[in-house]
């Protein structure tokens, strides 16, 4: 099988990790071009791009990267899910490398090849053992980018959920939220899922789908987590619901009594509340 309309950008320098990351980028349907990327990822001083200037770029692209598992049959369910997957080849010695980024686009287990997008070639073959050595030497380090909403195939609920929680921490909001709502359908008894999606939708001044996101996340919790707890009882006191956010404070407490932040939040409850009407 093989991604046939996946796009190529041609690469005759030392600009693979560009060209690589636009392709990947616009089969995620992120309108950029490699010559776009170049100022964002490219290091002069290294003829070359590091793994963390292409995640990087990626979520500046409102896009959810992810890191797969070094495991070739990972990264083939990938292609065969319709998924270009960006990999990391030292096509030299280990002593002396030669780092090149390319896109794998299609494989044939009966021919035993892969097909690349690489440098100038819109499709090299190469041989599923000569692609693994390649690929070996480059510490087996592969990304793919969905598109919004979508799931890797091989992604696994912890790491993905690692993934939506970088585009969370830098308020890209969009992206994080619809990364949460992906792994909450996947991962129904995600917990950090559902704490995630519940933070987005407090930041958002949603505050009754937070409260049904913190709910969801003290179901799923085997023992209630107090991070949960704790943020549900901000959210109640924003719907004025007091009583209940108290009791979801002393929870948080209960949980958690050493930690200072929960064990003050009943107080601070307290004052807000009583700030807010006056008393």
């Amino acid at each position: 099988m093989e991604l046939s309309d996946t796009p190529f950008f041609p690469d005759e320098t030392y600009y693979c990790g560009p060209a690589a990351l636009a392709t990947v980028l616009v089969a995620s349907d992120v309108m950029t071009t490699d010559d776009e990327l170049i100022d964002a990822v490219y290091l002069p001083e290294r003829q070359g791009t590091l793994q963390n200037e292409l995640l990087a770029a990626a979520r500046r692209a409102d896009r959810i990267p992810y890191v797969l598992a070094p495991d070739l049959a990972d990264l083939l369910a990938e292609v065969a899910g319709g998924r270009p997957v960006l990999v990391l080849q030292n096509l030299a010695l280990e002593a002396l490398p030669h780092w090149h980024y390319a896109v794998v686009v299609g494989f044939d287990l009966d021919a035993g090849t892969v097909t690349l997008r690489s440098g100038t070639e819109r499709r090299e073959t190469l041989s599923l053992r000569r692609f693994e050595r390649t690929w070996q030497r480059g510490d087996h380090w592969a990304m793919v980018i969905p598109r919004p909403g979508h799931l890797p195939r091989s992604a696994n609920a912890d790491d993905w959920v690692a993934a939506v929680a970088e585009l969370e921490r830098q308020e890209r909001w969009e992206p994080a939220l619809a990364g949460y709502r992906a792994a909450t359908t996947r991962w129904p008894a995600h917990a950090d899922a559902w704490l995630g999606l519940g933070n987005i939708r407090y930041a958002r001044g949603e505050y009754a789908a937070a409260v049904d996101a913190y709910g969801h996340a003290i179901g799923a919790e085997d023992e209630s987590g107090p991070a949960a707890h704790h943020n549900l009882a901000w959210a109640l006191l924003r719907l004025d619901r007091v009583a209940e956010a108290l009791e979801a404070a002393r929870r948080s407490e209960a949980a958690a009594p050493d930690h200072p932040q929960y064990g003050e939040a009943v107080e601070r409850i307290r004052l807000e509340a009583a700030g807010g009407r006056g008393e």
